[in-house]
């Protein structure tokens, strides 16, 4: 059992922000009032025991000063496992996942071997039922990631599969784009597409324009994201399908999206924090550490984000964390992975660069990082209610903290982050009403 006492609840889900007790017993909150008392509390705790039940050991936090939210969900991570541990596991990434205030993640298919099968999605699906928080798992679109027939969508889906994604690779056949669509309608679930045509990418992971002008590097166009992205809602609109744009990166797809949301297509975008918080001149800073694809491109397109995101036309907030090592990453440009960590500094930067701007208010922010991840997978959104699971984060929404590469819970520290303050310093996260992180 677990008392949370004076914080502020910020709910998205029943628009709650105000101060109010929470309790939880069993992985269950149980009361949520504006001061539950010790004599309530005793009183429930002799019903329990006359019932029979275990009241459990009892812990007090003060949550005084602090925000009490569902748990956050990241619907777009890389765990790398199997096949790539040394850059991350399922431990270390449910372990960074915790220490961010995330409760639920969606990890990406293409570990090694590529989650096509059902074996490969099982190993995924029992360890990270390990770990503390709740990890899902996608399943790959096409056979091996190769763009060319599909997996057997319906066994996947049957077996636990949260959705489909060949993400890290583009589906460029038009017609197999199709077939999943319409198979993803009849199963009723969503599929995620990495939209970066290879032909408009003269050098992956920089914008093309006057950083990599500069860097004599030869980029990333926006026309490699638009023109799939234009595409791809033609064919959404048609299927009526699911479809969730990734990691948006271009002014162009963000305008996109919203026309085609306007014609009714069931459309979704992931923004993720460096999309809305870096332009390309963090190239020229942090030199591979903001190598990323899409790459961060403009403060134009920065800033065409965050009004996707103002009006909604941009509903979800993911990291792609994409944890790499220092070896790999200390590589010249032209050959070190793309993808920076994120799980840790997702919400401090969600606020920094969205909610003390006055872009959002952190109902709205919290809505794309609990809410609208949620419903995309079909599930029932986290909420500070009674009769609902435990999955809490408590964190001061305006307490600066510092970005340490040793505090990294994480086995990467691939961040230009890294030395930044930030606000949001989560203190607690519970899952399944137990304390996984601890500050």
């Amino acid at each position: 059992m677990i008392h949370i006492k004076g914080g502020r609840v910020v709910d998205p889900v029943t628009g709650t922000d105000a101060g109010l007790d929470v309790l939880t017993h069993d992985g269950t909150i149980i009361a949520v009032e504006p001061d539950i008392t010790d004599e309530k509390i005793e009183l429930i705790r002799k019903n329990l025991t006359e019932a029979g039940e275990d009241p459990e050991e009892f812990l007090t936090i003060d949550a005084a000063g602090l925000v009490v939210a569902p748990g956050l969900m990241d619907a777009h991570v890389h765990f790398r496992d199997p096949g790539f541990t040394y850059k991350e596991d399922i431990e270390t990434g449910a372990a960074a996942a915790a220490r961010g205030g995330f409760t639920t993640v969606v990890c990406m298919a293409n570990t090694k071997p590529v989650v096509d099968n059902v074996d490969t999605l099982h190993y995924i699906q029992e360890k990270g039922e390990k770990t503390g928080i709740h990890v899902l798992q996608t399943a790959t679109v096409t056979l091996g990631m190769k763009g060319k027939a599909l997996t057997d969508m319906a066994l996947l889906a049957s077996e636990g599969a949260a959705g489909f994604t060949d993400d890290g690779l583009p589906i460029m056949d038009d017609k197999v784009l199709l077939a999943a669509l319409v198979k993803a309608k009849d199963l009723d679930l969503p599929v995620s597409l990495h939209e970066e045509d290879p032909e408009y990418v003269k050098g992956a992971g920089v914008n093309m324009g006057a950083v990599s002008e500069k860097l004599g590097y030869g980029g990333a166009s926006r026309t490699a994201e638009d023109s799939m992205v234009a595409r791809d809602c033609v064919i959404a609109l048609s299927t009526g399908a699911t479809l969730c744009i990734q990691h948006i990166s271009s002014k162009n797809s963000v305008d996109l999206v919203r026309t085609f949301k306007k014609l009714g297509a069931d459309i979704h975008a992931e923004a993720t924090p460096h999309h809305f918080t870096l332009t390309e001149d963090a190239v020229l800073k942090y030199g591979t550490n903001a190598r990323m694809n899409p790459p961060v491109r403009t403060e134009e397109d920065r800033l065409a984000i965050i009004e996707g995101l103002k009006d909604g036309t941009i509903d979800i907030i993911v990291t792609d964390h994409a944890p790499h090592s220092k070896e790999e990453k200390a590589q010249h440009m032209d050959k070190a992975p793309s993808g920076i960590t994120g799980l840790e500094t997702s919400l401090g930067l969600g606020i920094r660069s969205l909610v003390q701007t006055g872009n959002l208010t952190l109902l709205q922010l919290l809505e794309c990082m609990v809410v609208n991840p949620a419903l995309l997978y079909r599930m029932e959104p986290g909420s500070i209610t009674e009769g609902t699971p435990a999955d809490i984060v408590i964190f001061g929404e305006n307490e600066l903290w510092t970005v340490k590469e040793e505090e990294f819970a994480s086995k990467a520290s691939n961040s230009p982050f890294i030395g930044w303050e930030l606000p949001g310093k989560v203190h607690y996260t519970i899952c399944n009403g137990k304390v996984v992180y601890q500050s």
